[in-house]
């Protein structure tokens, strides 16, 4: 059991789903406002992605990014930003020449991957650990072991730590190499992402065996898509970890019901509550995570 758990909300994602609720944040003026909000309703962290304003799709605009952040931090709201770093990987063969790119890919080197991080230097960025077909239909997202490394080598000379999201087992395996290797800082830091077509499933005995994989002194937090957020931020509270909640990963605050981000959070810090512990604040959350990056 975790009595002091570290809540992060994810508060928009780069997913198709600005059309699904009116909630889900676009503009970097309403990522700020909803990053501020998920704070002031208990986050420890945000985890923020960035959408063209125009389309409302996920982007990688590092002006868009630097918006966004200079707006959360000139807030009078502390909270800890952890900048995703996982655009930028995304290859879909062509329908009559699949040893081409089709439409949809997006492929770039790392330092490209990495340039808005360099550019705002958060306190955390979110490192994916291995490929992934993604959904059901041609999408694969690739992040190999060279482009990790790499990525790696260069959040940990700007003093940025690497929160490693991993999907399957195979990802906390390299994760854990590049650790051994040297090249994570401190503590690691892993999320266990659980539900994403096609990565592992979100269910307790799921999280259980990639929980066991992880190294001994790992810092680390769960999260479910979907209907199962709640239950496997639950589930993670009990095995000792951190939760994550947000409309990244699930629109709704019951059946039928749009969640705000804010909502959310309020609703996961009244679970860690009733289970008997509390959520700590950014502050303290940046002395578990033995930040080094910028503040507030």
């Amino acid at each position: 059991m975790n009595s002091d758990v570290i809540l992060t909300c994810a508060v928009t994602g780069a997913g198709d789903t600005t059309g699904r609720s009116p909630h889900v944040p676009v503009t970097p003026q309403q990522i700020a406002d909803a990053s501020i909000e998920a704070a002031k309703a208990g986050a420890s962290i945000v985890h923020v992605h960035v959408r063209d304003p125009e389309t409302g799709k996920g982007s990688r605009d590092p002006e868009l990014f630097r918006e966004t952040v200079e707006r959360i931090r000139e807030s009078d709201t502390d909270v800890v930003i952890n900048l995703t770093a996982g655009m930028g990987g995304d290859w879909v063969p062509d329908a009559d020449n699949p040893a081409m790119p089709g439409p949809g890919t997006d492929m770039i080197g790392p330092e490209d991957r990495l340039r808005h991080v360099e550019l705002c230097k958060p306190e955390i960025c979110s490192l994916d650990c291995g490929t992934l077909n993604f959904g059901n239909g041609d999408e694969i997202y690739i992040s190999t072991p060279p482009t990790l490394r790499a990525m790696a080598a260069m959040v940990k000379e700007w003093g940025v730590k690497p929160e490693m999201e991993v999907f399957d087992l195979g990802h906390i395996r390299f994760a854990t190499q590049m650790v051994s290797e040297g090249l994570i800082a401190d503590q690691p830091l892993f999320q266990i992402c659980l539900g994403i077509p096609w990565g592992a499933d979100h269910t307790v005995d799921t999280l259980k065996v990639m929980k066991d994989q992880l190294p001994s002194n790992a810092i680390w937090g769960g999260f479910g898509i979907s209907r199962m957020q709640m239950a496997m931020a639950a589930a993670s509270v009990a095995m000792g970890g951190n939760i994550r909640v947000g409309l990244e990963d699930n629109l709704y605050l019951s059946r039928g019901v749009l969640a705000t981000n804010a909502q959310l959070v309020e609703r996961a810090v009244q679970l860690v509550n009733l289970m008997g512990g509390r959520v700590v604040s950014p502050q303290e959350a940046r002395n578990k995570l033995n930040l080094l990056g910028c503040d507030k």
